[in-house]
């Protein structure tokens, strides 16, 4: 399980450090692509493989379903570490996540996101947390 929350920079040349804990649950080879609400995610292949499963049984007459699908997997690529810990961001990706210099790595159960800082702090506030977690219940998670 990825939690956690961690501070990084991402070089001029995209270079990103994933956090030693997270490197160790990631394996070598793994996916990144974009994620919901403008942050990128780390998906280590056997949760993209899982997630994959689920893309191919929606229904192809669904303009949603294919949206959906598209979304994920035409900015999917392949990532492997390099020996200081570091990934290579490409620039299409960058650019939709408005990675500029200061990062944060998130742990999220199977997937790590990872946002440019200002994005955090406009998403992570968690004002309302009260009225969410009141919905959850809806959905089977009660504290």
């Amino acid at each position: 399980m990825f939690m956690g929350e961690y501070s990084h920079t991402i070089d001029a040349k995209g270079r990103l450090i994933i956090p030693s804990k997270f490197r160790e649950q990631l394996g070598e080879e793994f996916i990144l692509t974009k994620g919901l609400d403008g942050c990128l995610s780390i998906f280590p292949q056997d949760e993209w493989k899982v997630f994959e499963e689920k893309l191919k049984a929606l229904p192809l007459t669904n303009k949603n379903a294919r949206t959906f699908s598209r979304f994920f997997v035409s900015s999917a690529t392949s990532c492997e570490l390099d020996k200081q810990g570091r990934i290579l961001v490409p620039s299409t990706l960058r650019e939709f996540a408005g990675l500029e210099k200061d990062v944060v790595l998130t742990g999220n159960i199977t997937r790590i996101e990872i946002w440019s800082k200002e994005k955090w702090i406009e998403n992570s506030s968690f004002d309302d947390m009260d009225a969410i977690a009141e919905g959850m219940q809806d959905m089977g998670i009660v504290i």
